[in-house]
């Protein structure tokens, strides 16, 4: 799906392939090992081996990983333009399927007072932490829609809607951030510090700074719309 957009968007820079591998190789280790520290006591936590292989896997982390790999991919080619937009679809694709296989092998979330949803019993409230016999939250299907419809934005509307194809991303990391850190109340995860679970944590520190990025586009006008005529090829574009 990348390919498919570095396609509509005529990209020619070969470089491009190094910075999808760094995306990737990113993502991959960090999706392992972004639950590594949970204790303030690092004695507390699992070792390295042992978070690669036993350790939970974190899409927040997967997230920044990619993030982190496509910016040191960028630094060793030299490679400069913005690439959010390539990967925003794909992102959003895959969350929205992969949280569906979430769906089936995890807690789906807290009680619900809407008198719906699945009821696990005894045996199974045990082994995924959960409540027996009351109706749950649905959490992990909530959040594969959040993201179906993302993807369906992203590739039908805004595709080829805003001058600057790229912030593309950063909307959807700051919707995505947001929607986390509501849909986190009826996940059922552990709650850590002050009523919040420690994506809730994370999120507290990092979405206020997407959402102040996402208001300086707008006030620097970085989020209006493209200009009628030809596409050019945002490959001109220039990170500040």
């Amino acid at each position: 799906m990348v390919w498919l957009q570095v396609r509509h968007h005529q990209l020619r820079d070969e470089r491009l392939l190094y910075v999808v591998t760094g995306a990737l190789v990113g993502g991959a280790l960090f999706m392992r090992l972004g639950t590594w520290l949970q204790h303030v006591d690092l004695r507390d936590n699992a070792s390295l081996a042992e978070q690669w292989v036993y350790g939970n896997r974190s899409i927040l982390g997967g997230l920044v990983g990619a993030w982190l790999g496509v910016h040191i991919a960028k630094r060793l080619t030299g490679y400069r333009p913005r690439t959010g937009h390539l990967f925003a679809p794909a992102v959003a694709a895959a969350m929205a399927v992969g949280r569906i296989g979430c769906a089936l092998t995890e807690l789906p979330g807290t009680p619900s007072s809407l008198g719906v949803g699945p009821v696990l019993d005894t045996d199974t409230a045990v082994r995924l932490g959960g409540v027996a016999g009351v109706p749950l939250h649905l959490s992990l299907v909530y959040e594969s829609v959040f993201h179906a419809v993302a993807f369906a934005l992203l590739w039908w509307w805004l595709r080829d809607r805003l001058h600057r194809p790229a912030e593309a991303f950063v909307l959807y990391i700051a919707a995505y951030g947001v929607f986390r850190f509501l849909v986190e109340f009826v996940r059922g995860n552990e709650v850590v510090w002050l009523g919040m679970t420690r994506p809730q944590l994370f999120l507290a520190l990092t979405v206020p700074l997407v959402l102040a990025r996402v208001w300086w586009l707008w006030r620097h006008g970085r989020l209006s719309p493209a200009l009628p005529g030809p596409r050019t090829a945002p490959s001109q574009e220039i990170t500040a």
